[in-house]
């Protein structure tokens, strides 16, 4: 059964239909968190990204030839890692190389 739209609603019918909302909270009923429940927390709430490789990352704009570009992600694909790490092994192999 539909309910008519709050807007709509006479305040008794409002009253009625926002009874659920007079009591308290969960919050009101909570306690502090332990330190291990704390860290438990944090962990799950770390938004997900980038593992920190390193010094971390920065982002940079690089232009490449659309052919190339083709090449590159299908050799990454072919190797199952992502064209990022596919660039940063070659980078990586050519200042060995230099060195």
């Amino acid at each position: 059964m539909k309910s008519k739209p709050y807007w709509d609603m006479k305040p008794e019918e409002l009253a009625k239909a926002t009874k659920q909302f007079d009591k308290p909270s969960v919050v009101d009923h909570s306690r502090a968190l332990t330190a291990e429940e704390r860290e438990k927390w944090d962990r799950l709430s770390r938004k997900r990204g980038r593992p920190k490789v390193g010094e971390g990352f920065k982002r940079v704009s690089v232009s490449l030839e659309k052919g190339l570009l083709t090449r590159v992600t299908a050799l990454a694909k072919k190797r199952r890692i992502s064209r990022s790490m596919l660039v940063a092994k070659v980078l990586e192999q050519a200042l060995a190389h230099e060195e």
